[in-house]
């Protein structure tokens, strides 16, 4: 049996309580290093996260034991369940759901999340115009199509927009900017998601 387990932007104190059951009762935990240092785990129950071809491999080949896949923020949002149930159909997948990049953002910020759109540009190029339709949107970025690249396309359609940038979210050296369209710096944002807003 597969387990997803969403273990929230982070910090452990952001996890549901059901994680560090199924990590524990696990045969073998797959997860990011990031991800797999947040728990004691001896060397032989864990495995560093592979490209998703192997990965798809070793879940077919291992239909016998019971694995837990590490998934940051919530597995189904924007996260590595919905490529589970599409690519491994031979066996059993349970989804343990977290706190979401995004939630969170939405929280320290004080924004409401009400009818706000909720997308990701990873490996995507948003359609900018229905986008910025909306009142408040926010995305999970890449390095392709990040903070700076968005405030660029709000300026090209002469909207003015607050622009909430979290970088690092939960951790220790985690950084919330707030800027706009105009201000926005142009540099290298850490792993981060971009919250679009007409809000005061």
């Amino acid at each position: 049996m597969i387990t997803v387990t969403g273990i929230g932007p982070g910090a452990e104190d952001l996890m549901i309580g059901k994680v560090a059951q199924e990590v524990q009762a696990a045969e073998i935990v797959i997860g990011s290093k990031r991800q797999l240092d947040l728990f004691d785990l001896p060397s032989d129950k864990q495995m560093v996260l592979p490209k998703l071809m192997k990965l798809k491999e070793f879940l077919l080949e291992h239909t016998d034991m019971k694995i837990v896949l590490l998934a940051s923020g919530d597995p189904y949002l924007y996260g590595i369940a919905n490529w589970i149930k599409k690519e491994i159909t031979n066996q059993e997948v349970v989804v343990v759901p977290g706190i979401s990049s995004i939630q969170y953002l939405f929280n320290r910020v004080g924004i409401p999340m009400n009818d706000s759109y909720l997308t990701s540009s990873h490996g995507r190029t948003p359609d900018f115009d229905f986008l910025l339709q909306h009142k408040t949107i926010c995305m999970v970025t890449d390095g392709k199509i990040g903070p700076y690249e968005i405030a660029q396309e709000v300026k090209r359609r002469q909207q003015h927009r607050l622009i909430f940038i979290g970088e690092n979210l939960s951790y220790p050296d985690e950084l919330i900017t707030k800027t706009n369209e105009t201000e926005i710096q142009n540099r290298k944002y850490q792993m981060n998601v971009v919250l679009i807003t007409d809000e005061r």
